[in-house]
């Protein structure tokens, strides 16, 4: 998921101060999203999705690898 959120960031041309200030945060602790060195909590999951125009489903990766967190499906 961690490489997944940095991949729709790049994609949108937005910085990780950019992002941090649309789900108000600091950019340190987005940066520990992207790095994976934090879990992404279930809100940031969500206001992630809406700012992508995404499912939650959209914002996690197409395939679980190893090593992958499990995240509770919130699509509607």
């Amino acid at each position: 998921m961690y490489r997944r959120i940095r991949e729709l960031r790049e994609d949108a041309d937005l910085t990780q101060k950019q992002m941090s200030a649309i789900l108000h945060c600091s950019q340190q602790v987005y940066s520990n999203y992207e790095l994976g060195q934090r879990d992404i909590p279930t809100s940031i999951l969500i206001a992630l999705a809406k700012h992508f125009k995404t499912s939650t489903a959209g914002v996690r990766p197409h395939s679980c690898g190893g090593g992958s967190r499990l995240y509770t499906r919130l699509d509607r």
